[in-house]
């Protein structure tokens, strides 16, 4: 199973997010922010109300219900989905969806060059 990003259970999102992760100083805790730019989930055809993000993935679904629409003249423009994790062992578990969501969607992860705290991962130059 190929690691997927739904807004609808079942109905995997194709538009690429950016993804900023940002940690505290200590690694325990933190926040991923994903944005999409025009995503299908808001298109006019979509199935109706969004309750969450999921992640899914072969060790399987990895949920955030803090979904916010971007709106541009009054019209929805972009979803921001913010994912927060309390643990180590939920760091590494999001690390594992984020690698092979990567692999499965030919991206690539680039660090920040001011700090380790703050990372970005997006699409490459195709």
């Amino acid at each position: 199973m190929a690691a997927a990003i739904q807004f609808f259970r079942g109905v995997e999102e194709p538009v690429v997010p950016d993804i900023r992760l940002t940690r505290s100083r200590d690694g325990r805790t933190g926040q991923a922010l994903f944005v999409f730019d025009e995503p299908d989930a808001l298109s006019p055809e979509s199935l109706g109300d969004i309750t969450g993000m999921f992640m899914v993935d072969e060790e399987g679904e990895l949920v955030t219900r803090e979904v916010k629409a971007r709106f541009v003249n009054g019209k929805p423009s972009a979803l921001e989905a913010t994912y927060t994790w309390k643990t180590p062992e939920d760091f590494e578990r999001f690390m594992r969806f984020a690698q092979r969501y990567a692999e499965s969607h030919d991206l690539g992860f680039a660090g920040s060059a001011t700090s380790d705290q703050d990372d970005t991962a997006g699409s490459e130059d195709r």
